[in-house]
């Protein structure tokens, strides 16, 4: 197998870091870019396990010219950019009566402008390949939206037609686009919950069980893979059977 570089975003969390050893683990060949902006503690680590093969890139998401230093990086030292993963992002819930304009803006930012950014670095180098696979991380509120997260349900649900037009755009040139819904997975956003807040969780869940990073990073790494090569598109669930 040849080399193939990958490029994951976010990865300072539970998803980014299940994703990263998932494909630092799957093939010697693989090498793994870790963008991130703070935290960088998992990052690192991660990049101290696998000398050589991942690396850490400095990366704002909303910020298209710090995307475009980074893919410049990575290209000049692997001379290809084989797979994008859009991990990025956060939320910050309210009610939309009371949400503070800041809080809808930054959550786009981050999460719907953030994927755009990517796309649009990445695609001039997976275009001149005529070879790519971009995975976006969306969310089960893009496709069921709950109350109080009318910005994150709305950005995320961006990145779900994002992903649906792009590819459309680019599948003819060999690029795959696909969007990833997670429902409840144990990262750092469930660490707080009280067990009563969890116990009702686990009970929305027809699994009956949270599902683990490693679920989801397993998925990515199938959309990202050669036999997923007539997938594109496509919007896939990761959550227990909830919707």
């Amino acid at each position: 197998m040849s080399l193939r570089v990958i490029f994951i975003t976010g990865a300072n969390g539970g998803l980014g870091v299940a994703t990263a050893r998932a494909f630092l683990t799957e093939s010697p060949d693989n090498c793994v870019w870790l963008g991130v902006r703070q935290r960088r503690e998992a990052a690192e680590r991660l990049a101290g396990e696998f000398p050589g093969r991942c690396d850490l890139a400095e990366l704002d998401v909303t910020q298209p010219e710090v995307w475009r230093a980074a893919v410049e990086i990575i290209v000049a030292r692997h001379q290809r950019l084989d797979v994008l993963v859009n991990n990025a992002g956060f939320h910050s819930d309210a009610l939309l009566a009371q949400m503070a304009p800041e809080s809808w803006r930054n959550v786009l930012a981050a999460n719907l402008d953030g994927t755009f950014h990517g796309c649009q670095a990445v695609l001039p180098t997976m275009i001149s390949q005529r070879h790519g696979r971009i995975v976006n991380i969306a969310s089960l509120s893009a496709l069921a939206a709950p109350a109080g997260q009318t910005n994150y349900a709305a950005a995320k649900a961006g990145v779900v037609a994002l992903t649906q037009s792009l590819a459309k755009e680019v599948a003819r040139i060999g690029i795959t686009v696909n969007a990833l819904c997670p429902g409840f997975i144990e990262t750092e956003s469930l660490a707080e919950l009280d067990a009563e807040a969890r116990r009702a969780m686990i009970a929305r869940i027809p699994m009956r069980r949270i599902g683990r990073p490693e679920e989801v990073a397993a998925a990515v790494k199938f959309l990202a893979s050669p036999e997923a090569g007539y997938i594109t598109g496509s919007t896939l669930k990761v959550d227990g059977g909830i919707l």
